[in-house]
């Protein structure tokens, strides 16, 4: 079965094309970004027997950028079979526990979520649409949720201390992301260490634009650190992390400025962007560093608040941790802030392995001492895998 997956951001659309079988290893056929949808719009595009293209179009919306990944693919003959689509979609809500085809109801309920989800939804609603329109309604398509992997989270940990009633009226609790994520990190790391799932419990760190600690006990998630939305948690490309609620409603009056107006600044011109006044981008400021003394705090907050969640996780874990993972953009290929996280961990049984962290950049391995109680690993997360299994495996259903 040949498995188109689609990723659709507020202005990007990432894809591949995944053959996958009922046994057996997924074969990669191609992948691609569409980058400034609503815009002047880049693309590059890879595909097996291909060359790759890259160039520059006016992109209108995302009906218009799946329209041109799909054109693509069937100008190569290898390419052009599509037998289902996999759509990632952010927000799943309290209804979605698990992915699930795609019918008229649920992309009503998807509708009804961007209420909550106002930043992620929409896009993934905009791609699941043009996909039904260039590709015809024949062609089933289900839908992943990065809030999934997190509804095994227990209520203690999902309930925020406010009204019950409000609670209860609003949908409000912790829902958690990067759940597709997360839940790849810990099956690939069971893969390479031949454990089964179930008998996993650890931490994984998944770090990039956006970034998010998880929890895990016996292979489910039980506590996450992004909450009712993503921006929770964790010190981000752009986005604030944890904060005081207070501030919103404080900067509103001092700024007068709106509540949606300071949720704009929290989002898109906090976090490393923010502090440093340079970049929301690890890899500038790792370069600036030296000479730059807000990249060096910036770096520093984000290093604290990363450890500070480990720490935490680690008590929730009480003891039973036998694994940190790291993933995400600069989980993956930043050891000088893998180094920095776990700096002064040893009394938890953490020891890095210093030659092993320098040299794990972009792909899975071990970075622990031989002397570490816990595995420290780096894992290259591929929620597109995780998305053609769904697809797979609801189909065949």
């Amino acid at each position: 079965m040949k498995i188109l997956v689609l990723n659709c951001g507020s202005s990007t659309l990432k894809f591949q094309l995944i053959e996958i079988a009922t046994t057996g290893p997924q074969r990669k056929l191609a992948r691609g970004i569409v980058e400034r949808v609503g815009s002047h719009a880049t693309y590059r595009f890879d595909g097996e027997g291909a060359a790759r293209i890259e160039a520059a179009t006016p992109v209108a919306d995302h009906d218009a950028a799946v329209q041109l990944v799909i054109a693509w693919l069937k100008r190569i003959s290898q390419l052009s079979k599509i037998d289902a689509v996999g759509h990632r979609v952010v927000h799943g809500g309290e209804r979605f526990t698990s992915a699930v085809l795609i019918d008229d109801s649920v992309i009503a309920e998807l509708e009804r979520l961007c209420e909550i989800a106002p930043l992620h939804n929409p896009a993934s609603l905009a791609g699941i649409r043009a996909t039904r329109t260039h590709l015809g309604a024949a062609v089933p398509m289900v839908a992943s949720f990065d809030t999934s992997f997190h509804h095994t989270i227990p209520p203690h940990a999902a309930a925020y201390a406010i009204p019950h009633e409000l609670a209860e009226k609003h949908e409000i609790r912790r829902y958690g992301f990067h759940g597709l994520a997360h839940q790849y990190d810990l099956g690939r790391y069971a893969e390479l260490c031949s454990k089964h799932v179930e008998q996993i419990s650890g931490v994984t760190l998944h770090l990039g634009s956006g970034c998010s600690a998880t929890a895990i006990r016996n292979g489910q998630s039980v506590d996450t650190s992004m909450g009712f939305t993503p921006l929770e948690g964790l010190v981000m490309g752009t986005r604030s992390g944890d904060l005081d609620p207070a501030l919103v409603s404080y900067l509103a009056r001092k700024e007068n400025a709106t509540v949606d107006a300071v949720e704009g600044w929290l989002n898109k011109r906090s976090g490393l962007l923010g502090v440093s006044g340079l970049s929301g981008d690890m890899r500038e400021l790792i370069a600036a560093r030296d000479d730059n003394a807000q990249a060096r705090l910036a770096i520093d907050i984000f290093c604290y608040r990363a450890r500070k969640y480990l720490g935490a996780y680690l008590a929730v874990l009480a003891g039973a941790a036998e694994a940190v993972i790291f993933s995400g953009g600069i989980g993956e290929n930043a050891p000088p802030i893998r180094q920095e996280i776990l700096g002064g961990m040893e009394w938890c049984g953490i020891n890095l392995n210093h030659s092993a962290n320098d040299n794990v950049i972009g792909s899975d391995g071990r970075i622990s001492s031989t002397h570490s109680k816990i595995d420290l690993f780096v894992i290259h997360t591929d929620e597109e895998a995780i998305i053609a299994q769904d697809t797979m495996r609801i189909i065949g259903n």
